[in-house]
Parts: C-alpha cells; structure tokens; sequence
C-alpha cells in the first residue's frame, strides 16, 4: 500500500562467548568488522538481560562510536520465564516485541553470548518476524555448536543439538543411554550443553556410564586464550584420571 511504513529488519547479532568468564576475548578477534559496524548502527535491542546487552554495546563503542549513547539505546528484555526456559517450542506471544520494527526501526536481537535463537531465547522472536513478514538478517561471528562440532571430529553430515541433560542422575543416565544409542546404531552425532558450575557432575556422568569404545568430545572456552577441544574413546578418558573440565562455557558432544 502505498504511504506505508516499511518495515525495518530484525538484525541477528552475534556476541563473543565469553560471557560469565573471567577473561575476555578480544572483540575484533571474534566478530567481524561488518557486524561491529552494524551493531554500532542499531539503536533499538530485544535482549536476554539489559545488563549483559549494554556491557556488549559497551565494548562495541570501544572500536566504533554507538548511534546513540548507551543511556539512550532502547533495550528490551524478554520475559524472566523464556529467559530461564527459552521459546523454543513456542508459546511466547512475541508480537508486542515487534513494534519498534513495523514502525520502520531497525531492531538487534542480541543472546548473552553466540548466535541468538541458538542454544538461546529468541527463535519466538525470528518466528513473529517472518509472520509479520519483517525481514530478518544474521550476522557473522562465533556459534559454538558449530566450532565445537568442526574441531571434534564427529561426524558434521548427520547432527543434533539436545540442549541440557536432565539433572536428576537416573534421567540424565537414562538420557545418555539414549543418546549414545542414536550416535551408536544411526551415526548421528549428539551436542549438548551444561551450566558450566556442574560441568564436573556432568562430565562424570559420562564417563561412567557410556561405552568404552563410544567417542567423546569436549570443547571449553571456545575463541578464549584458554580453549580446549579434546575428543577421545570413553576408555582413553577413563585411563587420563586427571582430565576434568573446567568451570567454561562448554559443549559436549558423544559420537562413533
């Protein structure tokens, strides 16, 4: 129609993985100039958290000047309850969230580190967008699923990414039963994730009960100075009785 307001873009802007560690990644080591400048550019942001989003922008403004001042960027968080559970079996009515865009304003969707609506909030989000057929764009920079696959060397042609194993001990053996079996009988390499606080719980649970010939993958502090990627047969990890994982963002994968 003509006299309407086109809409603006849902920008999908990647931060570093750092987040919650104690060092930091330098910025332009892991995100391209292209996004910084166009991160630089958003003035409107849909966010996990308002704090980790302004200390992201804040480190942005350190190599490019931001639109507007940090007090003045229009920060919108999601709701507590698709923060801590995420929207990715939908539910979460998004629209209000779109009204910046359908009034012709660019918009950033920001996670607290990666890709957002990856391992993160934010797909409920991408999903009104395209309803509300409002353009959407990712930008460039790390997802560590994906870092963590390449460097583990499990199969990258047949994956999937099973987010966090139940806590309970008896469903989370049960649920790696389950996995290993996919991995083992369909080639299908299994990614999943912890809190980094109960890596250790995790990482014990593996290697008690997967099978000794099972390969397992672990890649900690993905683009950090410290970074690990290490994949070995179960039993190999059994005879390295120092290995531990560290306190990192990590990502766990199990595989033939």
């Amino acid at each position: 129609m003509s006299g309407q307001t086109p809409p603006g873009t849902l920008w999908l802007v990647p931060t570093p993985l750092d987040f919650g560690c104690e060092q930091e990644a330098p910025l332009t080591d892991v995100l391209p100039e292209a996004t910084l400048q166009r991160a630089a550019r958003l003035t409107y942001w849909i966010c996990e958290n308002a704090k980790s989003c302004r200390a992201y922008l804040k480190r942005v403004a350190a190599h490019i000047p931001l639109a507007v001042p940090l007090q003045a960027q229009q920060i919108t968080e999601l709701p507590h309850a698709v923060h801590k559970k995420g929207d990715h079996a939908g539910g979460f009515d998004a629209r209000p969230l779109l009204a910046p865009l359908l009034q012709g304003q660019d918009v950033g969707l920001v996670s607290e580190a990666g890709m957002p609506a990856v391992a993160d909030p934010g797909s409920s989000i991408v999903r009104a967008a395209h309803d509300a057929g409002i353009p959407v764009v990712p930008l460039i920079g790390p997802v560590s699923l994906l870092l963590a696959l390449a460097a583990s060397g499990l199969s990258g042609q047949n994956f999937a990414f099973v987010g966090y194993l139940p806590q309970d001990a008896g469903e989370r053996t049960k649920r790696i039963h389950q996995l290993e079996m996919l991995a083992l009988q369909h080639g299908q390499t299994q990614l999943f994730i912890e809190t980094p606080y109960r890596n250790t719980a995790l990482w014990s649970a593996l290697l008690q009960h997967l099978r000794p010939g099972t390969r397992l993958a672990l890649a900690s502090g993905l683009t950090l100075a410290n970074a690990q990627v290490h994949c070995r047969p179960v039993s190999a990890w059994r005879q390295a009785q120092a290995a531990t994982v560290p306190r990192l963002p990590t990502v766990f994968a199990i595989g033939a």
